[in-house]
């Protein structure tokens, strides 16, 4: 269950406490890589009975000690002594002894979560002490700045108040991690961290260099952000991140001031190296107006084709001639109004309502059938997105529907009236018009029409579906129905 249901559902905490409470778990993969350990967060039930679990994180720098969830179990008052104590007192709370859990010795402590001076939950950090050795200096500056940061929790200090910072580009601790004073001089910098800092140009070693003056000389000043962010973020003044690099390299920064005991002392900074990522996005960029610009000159080749079929048929003696050439001009027109919508997205599908709304336009606009002139085409209900091999069909299909409606539907018709009902990937579309209906004894399957026989492989070959053709409402006009699957 998600902690704001879990909340409203087993507590008293208002809207703010839950918000808090989402931003801390917003940064605690940090502290619990750093920790090495599993986070939980309690909450307190609202009949002061036990604590409900709103969340749980385990480590990706070490193993976990919780292999199962425990999210949304319950534990009553005693079963947990150390978070009871916790929020009872407002303090952190260390056992002496570890505790075993499936064969697996376990270090618990306990941090109350502090907010506008009161306790609102605990978070719980357990350590499988089997992964723990003799720590190097890594371990044990990811040690005490977990430490710095445990005591902001339960000071009220952390999380920093704003919008969230775990958005899919946020550094995380084994990208690249330093630890500055509250000068902005590295104090310590991770192997992984040195690396990216060569990247940029640098030839020495980080410890005892100015954040800030480092990376000034080190980006030129277009790709770096403006002075007041990039002395806040690397000077660890202020819990956000920026963007900078070279041409070649691109680094996110990322900055968590530390103040345990209200002053702040310096701040956990860390790197991460996008170059790839960015490289990346630059291709797919690139590829999306490439495939645009594809559509946009298929678009422009087809209407030209279609503009030439024109010429050609105002040339023509034969009135049959000129028809069918007049029909071509329909089609080819069709097909283009679906690359000129895909010209326009950098996705590969279509929202189909715009098209049909100006196929039937098109259809009565081209048409030179005197008596299509006055036929009003209205659509109702949506047809939704769909694939653009689907789209370039179903534009073909309708064009020829509608402009047999305008054909044949004299005397008497006034409207056409095209209905789409979406229902996933089932897609059931009809055609009415009010004219004349059809002919005695006509038999789909046996017309010779050239229309519906491209409308009938159409349907059943690209949409796999099937068409029907009847009388309208009431028996008056004409109804052609499809029902066709575009998954």
């Amino acid at each position: 269950m998600p902690l704001p249901e879990l909340a409203q559902a087993h507590t008293d905490l208002d809207d703010e406490d839950v918000a808090w409470l989402q931003l801390l778990q917003a940064d605690w993969q940090i502290i619990a890589d750093l920790s090495f350990a599993d986070l939980v967060l309690w909450l307190p039930d609202r009949a002061g009975t036990g604590f409900w679990a709103g969340g749980q994180m385990r480590p990706t720098t070490g193993p976990t000690a919780y292999v199962d969830d425990i999210i949304g179990s319950f534990a009553p008052t005693g079963r947990r002594p150390l978070v009871d104590q916790a929020y009872a007192e407002g303090r952190l709370v260390r056992e002496g002894d570890p505790e075993w859990r499936d064969d697996v010795p376990v270090r618990n402590e306990t941090i109350p979560v502090r907010r506008a001076g009161r306790v609102i939950a605990v978070v719980g950090r357990h350590t499988n002490l089997l992964g723990v050795r003799t720590p190097s200096r890594l371990e044990l500056s990811y040690l005490q700045t977990a430490a710095d940061l445990t005591q902001m929790i339960a000071a009220g200090y952390f999380p920093a108040p704003g919008p969230r910072s775990d958005h899919a580009d946020s550094p995380r601790v084994g990208d690249g991690f330093l630890r500055v004073d509250d000068q902005g001089r590295v104090v310590y910098a991770s192997p992984n961290a040195l690396s990216a800092y060569r990247r940029l140009g640098l030839s020495g070693d980080l410890t005892g260099l100015v954040l800030t003056d480092l990376t000034r000389d080190l980006v030129p000043p277009r790709q770096r952000p403006d002075e007041e962010t990039l002395s806040a973020v690397l000077g660890g003044r202020a819990h956000r991140d920026t963007e900078l690099g070279t041409p070649s390299v691109a680094l996110i920064v990322r900055s968590i001031p530390l103040r345990p005991h209200g002053e702040h002392i310096g701040a956990l900074v860390l790197v991460r190296d996008v170059t790839d990522l960015r490289r990346r996005d630059r291709e797919l960029v690139t590829k999306d107006a490439t495939i645009r610009e594809i559509h946009h000159r298929v678009k422009n080749n087809l209407q030209t084709v279609a503009a030439l079929l024109r010429l050609q048929a105002r040339r023509m003696d034969s009135p049959d001639a000129k028809a069918a050439l007049e029909e071509a001009v329909r089609r080819v027109g069709s097909i283009a109004l679906v690359h000129e919508t895909l010209s326009q997205t950098v996705e590969e599908n279509v929202d189909f309502d715009e098209v049909a709304d100006r196929l039937g336009t098109m259809v009565t606009d081209v048409g030179s059938s005197e008596d299509g002139v006055g036929a009003r085409v209205r659509r109702e209900g949506s047809f939704g997105v769909m694939s653009s091999d689907a789209a370039t069909a179903l534009a073909m299909v309708l064009t020829e529907l509608v402009q047999n409606a305008v054909e044949h539907g004299q005397p008497g018709l006034t409207e056409i009236v095209v209905g789409a009902h979406r229902e996933g990937d089932v897609l059931r579309v009809r055609v009415d018009d009010d004219g004349a209906g059809l002919p005695a004894g006509f038999d789909l399957d046996g017309s010779s029409s050239l229309g519906l026989t491209i409308v009938g492989t159409l349907v059943e070959s690209e949409l796999g579906g099937r068409l029907t053709m009847g009388p309208g409402p009431g028996g008056r006009g004409t109804r052609a129905e499809i029902d066709a699957r575009l998954g």
